[in-house]
């Protein structure tokens, strides 16, 4: 008899049963294989030791997925929450910049009334100031005077002949254009060169 509790017989190991041996297999498997011959019994287990192997892999897979499902889920939360809060103020920005447009119309009509000094200042602090504000929030100005006509970017409110831009270009910006971050929340409105 060798160490590890085997005989030999013929050539052949033969394994023995220890006591306590019976307590690591449980009784229904025991008895689920013990009506059949010992070669179809090591058949029979190597048939479900191959399925079981299988049911592994497949499970292995399937928490993979989901643990991949879970980090694209929580990576899509944060960029959607991200772009959120970007895009959380935008309501109130677009309110506002028809109060930078009148500003900016008021100061360049400004310089043709003769206006008193002080008060083109004052309009020219809160254009600043306004526009300070703006880009703290993430916008900025198209740009749209002299460049080619972008339907993206641009809106085309009329055409004219021009000799000093080539056709297709931006002669004249009617309403200025802004973006917020790379979105945009309004398109300049221009004129076109023929």
């Amino acid at each position: 008899m060798s160490e590890n509790n085997e005989e030999v017989t013929n050539g052949e190991p033969e394994f023995r049963e220890e006591s306590g041996a019976e307590e690591l297999i449980p009784e229904e498997i025991v008895n689920g294989y013990s009506h059949l011959e010992l070669d179809q019994q090591v058949q029979a287990l190597l048939t479900d030791l191959h399925s079981v192997r299988k049911d592994v892999e497949v499970n292995k897979d399937l928490t993979q997925r989901a643990q991949a499902e879970l980090s694209n889920l929580r990576r899509r939360t944060d960029d959607d929450r991200i772009t959120w809060q970007r895009q959380s103020n935008s309501r109130l920005l677009v309110k506002m910049l028809p109060v930078v447009d009148e500003l900016e119309l008021a100061v360049t009509h400004a310089d043709d009334g003769q206006p008193s000094e002080s008060w083109v200042e004052g309009v020219k602090l809160i254009q600043r100031k306004v526009a300070t504000l703006l880009e703290s929030e993430g916008v900025t100005k198209i740009e749209a005077a002299g460049v080619q006509f972008n339907p993206v970017e641009h809106e085309a409110i009329g055409t004219e002949e021009s000799i000093a831009f080539s056709s297709g270009s931006s002669i004249q910006v009617v309403r200025n254009g802004y973006k917020l971050h790379d979105r945009i929340i309004q398109a300049a409105q221009v004129v076109v060169a023929r």
